[in-house]
């Protein structure tokens, strides 16, 4: 994974040392449940899930520059929602924010770049993002950042006991998208 730089972020690889990070955000009750997954219990489970992100080698640590401290996690996965047009390249973005910087624009400026990343370093044709039909504040920022809704789906998620969802499905073409 490539280390990217916003104005205000560093996108990077994850390290076994931001676990205290992570599980400062991923113990609360208003960030997994909206990603699909239960809070974490402990230190030692963020750590664990830590070295899944550098396994799997598709997910960023979101670093605010100024504290110089993870404060979120962004992934360009290979999911392809619409099983119709498997035959293009394409990635599907996913992430979650420390609430204590919710509102700053954080999010929508770590996916407008990998939008960027994604069709110009990437070369994909299509960029997928979702949200379960509670999670407003991505509606928000899927909309923000420029993504058309495509479809929905009934759901079941597997991390948070198989609850039923609607995941309504967004995407952005390299052709819809404007530099």
């Amino acid at each position: 994974m490539e280390r990217l730089l916003t104005e205000r972020l560093i996108l990077r690889r994850w390290k076994e040392t931001d676990s205290k990070d992570l599980y400062e955000y991923a113990k609360s009750g208003l960030v997994g449940p909206n990603a699909g997954w239960s809070p974490h219990k402990s230190e030692d489970e963020s750590k664990e899930i830590i070295k899944m992100f550098i396994k799997n080698n598709d997910t960023y640590a979101i670093v605010l520059k100024s504290e110089n401290k993870v404060i979120g996690g962004i992934g360009l996965h290979d999911r392809k929602p619409d099983i119709n047009i498997t035959q293009l390249k394409q990635k599907e973005i996913g992430y979650v924010l420390n609430p204590k910087y919710w509102g700053k624009g954080i999010i929508p400026e770590a996916v407008e770049y990998l939008i960027k990343y994604g069709f110009n370093k990437l070369k994909l044709d299509l960029i997928w993002c979702g949200h379960f039909d509670f999670n407003k504040n991505s509606k928000r920022v899927i909309e923000k950042c420029g993504f058309k809704y495509r479809f929905r789906k009934n759901e079941k998620l597997k991390f948070l006991d198989n609850k039923k969802v609607i995941t309504f499905y967004y995407s952005i073409l390299k052709s819809e998208y404007v530099i």
